[in-house]
């Protein structure tokens, strides 16, 4: 009996010793996932000042001759920026998607507090596909309203201002003018492509028989540095990192040879990099960013954003949890959400990074509702908050690299333009800001962190101290206002453009 009892015992104690090996073996192949994934993420400093080499022959590539690099460089013909004393009430435009905004704001000179008044409404939807002259009349007649229900006179003999942001891809051929590409988004207005669109607004603006002229034709990286520039003279870039990402910056028009015999009075130009598609070698890229790549509707191409933008993180995360997944049973049965691209969007991602409750509540909460995994031990939610770390930190951390990037192009980096080189004692570093605009950085406090820590970490702490990054706000709307402002028929417009 008791020969019985012992043999039960010991078989027993094998099945539990056999099942914990199993068990650990599991836990160990997504350990190894985990380490897989550190290791092909791994941002060093020595790894970020060759990402910083790499944008800033990029920039110089990009700036020698059409097509020369992957970043598009583009010349914006804004030579002149807010400095702060304008004065008067001016207008902006935002179209970029299914609504548009319109906006007014008042300046009275000494960097004026702005308080702009904005109306937004949406685009019936017939008028997104059907003809482009039904399009802008709709927009001019909001315009004309607008203008009706502020202080500003409809029939006032004095020639409004309007800065009109349109966030479609088009060819700038001066300051106010600008050929489109092509549609994206949900509008497929056939007549428009290759036709001048801002000459579109102003000949609807005719015919509504609104006294208002088109200053300027921008994209919303272009008013994020107007609006810096506003608050801050020493704002000599911007960067917008949201749901996709770009930045643009100051440029001495002599170092844009591909158009040479440019000139402006300022001297000096935005240029707007598109730095989305920015690529080199050196980005720490892993097996998810390929398989997401090859995914994309527009493979090959806008690599820096799908690492950096917060389009990408969250389905960089899910594709992590779905290889785990399928190494292992830790998450129990594979989800079929996982399998959904774009299944976890960016903040839900960051909702779980920032969780800091003991038992991690709030990822076992998201993980059930949106990726329908529920019930996962502690030790699993915790290995979730690690991948999400890593993938955040090295976005933020190759953001912090592009934006050193662009100061080393301009000579602001404190390296004297050495190619590699560590920040000089004997270079004189001048006080620089960087607009900084869109949700990942405002609203996520882990990415903003990193993004500053690895600042400090590429360009040392002398000279870090001497870089403000500057949050603004609106830089699509009030930043195209102020940029109708300085681009205004009243001041000393130089109306540059491309023969």
């Amino acid at each position: 009996m008791s020969v019985g009892v012992a043999v039960a015992a010991c078989a027993v104690a094998a099945l539990v010793v056999g099942r914990r090996v199993k068990s650990r073996r599991k836990w160990n192949r997504v350990v190894g996932v985990l380490k897989e994934l550190e290791e092909s993420c791994e941002t060093t400093v020595g790894r970020l000042r060759q990402v910083v080499d790499a944008m800033a022959v990029e920039m110089h590539a990009g700036l020698a001759s059409e097509g020369g690099s992957k970043l598009k460089m583009l010349l914006t013909f804004v030579d002149n920026l807010p400095s702060g004393s304008e004065k008067g009430i001016f207008y902006a435009l935002d179209l970029g998607g299914t609504n548009f905004r319109v906006l007014r704001v008042e300046l009275g000179g000494q960097r004026s507090d702005l308080d702009p008044d904005v109306e937004q409404q949406p685009i019936p939807e017939q008028l997104m596909t059907g003809r482009s002259e039904d399009l802008f009349d709709f927009i001019a007649s909001s315009l004309y309203q607008f203008v009706e229900k502020g202080n500003d006179s409809v029939q006032s003999p004095v020639t409004k201002e309007l800065g009109f942001t349109f966030s479609f891809p088009v060819k700038q051929t001066s300051v106010s003018s600008g050929v489109l590409i092509k549609w994206t988004k949900a509008f497929a207005i056939k007549d428009m492509v290759g036709k001048e669109v801002a000459g579109a607004l102003q000949q609807a603006l005719t015919r509504k028989g609104l006294n208002m002229r088109v200053a300027v034709l921008v994209n919303d990286t272009v008013g994020t540095i107007a609006l810096g520039r506003y608050h801050d003279e020493d704002t000599v870039a911007a960067v917008i990192i949201g749901t996709g990402t770009n930045a643009c910056y100051w440029e001495r028009t002599d170092a844009i040879i591909k158009c040479q015999g440019l000139l402006t009075t300022s001297g000096s130009m935005v240029v707007n990099m598109e730095w989305g598609h920015f690529w080199s070698s050196h980005l720490p890229r892993t097996s998810y960013d390929i398989e997401l790549d090859a995914e994309s509707p527009n493979p090959n191409d806008q690599g820096f954003e799908k690492m950096i933008s917060g389009m990408y993180l969250g389905d960089i995360v899910r594709r992590v949890i779905l290889r785990m997944s399928e190494e292992s049973d830790i998450f129990g049965p594979v989800s079929s959400r996982l399998y959904m691209p774009f299944a976890l969007r960016t903040p839900a991602m960051a909702a779980m990074h920032e969780d800091d409750s003991p038992e991690l509540m709030e990822v076992a909460r998201i993980l059930k509702d949106v990726l329908d995994i529920p019930d996962i031990p502690l030790k699993a939610r915790k290995l979730v908050v690690k991948i999400c770390d890593v993938v955040t930190r090295r976005a933020a951390r190759l953001a912090a690299a592009g934006i050193v990037g662009i100061l080393k192009k301009i000579g602001r980096d404190g390296s004297g333009g050495i190619t590699g080189g560590r920040s000089r004692s004997d270079v004189k570093m001048r006080r620089t800001a960087v607009a900084v605009e869109g949700s990942l950085y405002t609203q996520y406090t882990m990415f903003r962190e990193y993004l500053h820590e690895a600042l400090h970490e590429i360009l040392g702490e002398d000279i870090a101290r001497h870089v403000m990054i500057n949050v603004t706000e609106d830089g699509s709307g009030t930043g195209a206002a102020l940029l109708a402002a300085s681009h205004s028929s009243s001041g000393s417009v130089d109306n540059i453009q491309l023969v």
